[in-house]
């Protein structure tokens, strides 16, 4: 079993909206996930508006990928170099620490996410 970032069993982050690079609501990677989507985090509206002006619009559904778009509210296993620089720019959205994958901590530290903790 995978680890998180307080050292315990990784828990599922979300089924609804289904998450995780292998769509199993986990924010689990292995050697194919190489964008590391391993940040179990709360969306907002104000970090939205921001990963949409880097390039990567998570709000928009896209059909192909079989992706209906996310709301203010829904936890989504982002890519750990997209949270630490929306953290560095003073837009991270909230994480959840228990279904944070450890492998998150070669991008930020454990301080800097437990500033965003969810719970």
């Amino acid at each position: 079993m995978a680890k998180n970032v307080l050292g315990t069993d990784l828990e599922s982050c979300s089924t609804d909206p289904m998450t995780g690079f292998y769509r199993d609501g986990c924010c689990n990677t292995g050697a194919s996930d190489t964008g590391l989507h391993v940040v179990c985090c709360v969306m907002s509206a104000e970090f939205l508006a921001f990963s949409k002006s880097r390039g990567n619009d998570l709000s928009t559904p896209n059909p192909l990928f079989r992706f209906a778009g996310l709301q203010p509210g829904d936890r989504w296993c982002l890519c750990a170099a997209r949270w630490k620089e929306a953290y560095d720019a003073g837009q991270a959205p909230d994480v959840v620490l228990a279904s944070t994958h450890i492998s998150s901590l070669e991008f930020a530290s454990l301080e800097e996410l437990q500033e965003h903790a969810a719970e």
